[in-house]
């Protein structure tokens, strides 16, 4: 299935549902890939930062100029990315979307280097992409510290990734939505309406997007501004990896690695919730914690320099009654179990999502949980395959839900299946019916 997505210069996550090219998708794909293919695994991420902004964004979407624009909404004429963005360094030779998505890239590129060093200095792939990353978190410190209190902002829920959150729906309630008439939901074509945002919804997506687009795509308070624990996490985790391609190259890491302590400290001061026993969202614009547990609250536990007792608490947490993990759970739903908006197939709305789950099982095998990392570990790689390597899935009963054939999906699997923890020798029939990537 990544065989089938591959383009030639990167892969799309699913070729009817998303048939572009997705950057934290890649980031993920690319992980995956270095088993298989580092320079496939190292291509991917270099044909993404070409599309990367002069001002350091890197966009979520590098469009197909192949692919009909009925094709997937919204498409290149809806963000008119070399027009609109033109003040902020939009690239003229291939058209994006204006918003961005987790800065997972920076640690995918130092995995992807580890998987042959030999050919990632052969073709100067650090080398290249180092000042590139180095840009893109200079824009999120920089440009998106938009609460001042040194943490990054996002200013659409499709930025975070997990783009249907109830964690969204407080800030989003201010959001005129567009009209329904002036958009076509191209989604609808490849997924049951059930399990997919509502049109309420999505109208605000819109109207976010176009009034971004409509300021130039500059940064600056709007109606909607998120401190996600989640992205600002993923930062982080990325410049521990900038540190270490700094030490690679020869050039001085203190600097980042002093960074990411001190804006893992920001995180637990703004967005950490004793009652809650977990991070939670910031909304910008009303000042306040969103009192919604989501997974985002718990992929903080990458992080090495997290507080052992708020590690300890999160694994509380996560394995409690509102995430049940490895009890009622296999995999880590993406909402509280609890919460009166949890839909086990609606959207980034309670199903299991792979890409958290591996998150999770990093950040659980980082603070010594072997056992539950273990557990995690095989529940992913059994529901990976019984479901047909699916995009998300049912958190009770693994039913799959969304595209099957998912990308990343197939790509973390190969990592959990390479990366087998000591005394693991099942790790490959671990997969029902075997690995179809």
């Amino acid at each position: 299935m990544l065989e089938a997505g591959w383009t030639g210069t990167s892969t799309v996550p699913s070729r009817g549902l998303y048939p572009h090219q997705w950057s934290w998708d890649s980031a993920f794909i690319a992980i995956g890939l270095r088993h298989v293919s580092p320079l496939r695994a190292q291509t991917e991420l270099e044909t993404l930062l070409a599309a990367q902004w002069a001002d350091g964004r890197i966009p979520h979407i590098v469009f197909n100029p192949s692919v009909p624009l009925d094709a997937y909404f919204p498409s290149p004429d809806f963000w008119r990315s070399s027009t609109a963005g033109r003040a902020a360094g939009a690239p003229r030779t291939v058209q994006t979307s204006g918003i961005v998505q987790p800065p997972v890239h920076a640690l995918a590129a130092w995995l992807v280097h580890l998987a042959d060093p030999g050919l990632s200095r052969a073709r100067g792939f650090l080398t290249r992409l180092y000042p590139r990353l180095a840009a893109w978190h200079r824009y999120l410190l920089h440009r998106r510290d938009l609460g001042g209190g040194g943490l990054v902002s996002v200013v659409h829920p499709w930025e975070q990734g997990m783009d249907n959150s109830p964690c969204w729906d407080r800030p989003l309630s201010r959001v005129t939505p567009a009209p329904a008439r002036s958009f076509r939901r191209a989604d609808l074509d490849h997924g049951s309406p059930e399990d997919r945002p509502t049109d309420l919804d999505y109208g605000r997506y819109v109207r976010l997007a176009s009034d971004y687009r409509d300021r130039g795509y500059a940064d600056g308070p709007g109606d909607f501004a998120v401190e996600d624990p989640a992205f600002n996490a993923l930062l982080i985790a990325s410049e521990y990896a900038l540190a270490r391609i700094a030490r690679e190259l020869g050039a001085a890491a203190s600097a980042r690695q002093d960074r990411a302590e001190r804006l893992t400290t920001a995180l637990v001061e703004r967005l950490w919730e004793p009652s809650a026993g977990m991070f939670l969202c910031r909304d910008v614009r009303a000042g306040e914690l969103i009192p919604e547990r989501g997974v985002s609250g718990l992929v903080p536990l990458l992080l090495p320099s997290l507080p052992r007792d708020l590690a300890a608490t999160l694994v509380r947490t996560l394995c409690g009654p509102h995430f049940g993990l490895g009890g009622t759970t296999r995999l880590v739903p993406s909402y509280d179990l609890l919460g009166e908006a949890f839909d086990p197939h609606r959207y980034w709305r309670g199903p299991a999502w792979f890409n958290t789950s591996w998150l999770l099982e990093r950040g659980l095998r980082l603070h010594g949980e072997r056992g539950r990392a273990d557990a995690l570990r095989r529940g992913i790689l059994h529901t990976a395959g019984a479901s047909d390597f699916a995009e998300y899935v049912d958190p009770y009963t693994a039913q799959a839900c969304g595209a099957t054939g998912f990308g990343w999906t197939a790509a973390l699997t190969l990592d959990l299946l390479h990366d087998r923890p000591a005394g693991d020798r099942n790790g490959v029939t671990a997969i029902k019916g075997g690995h179809r990537g």
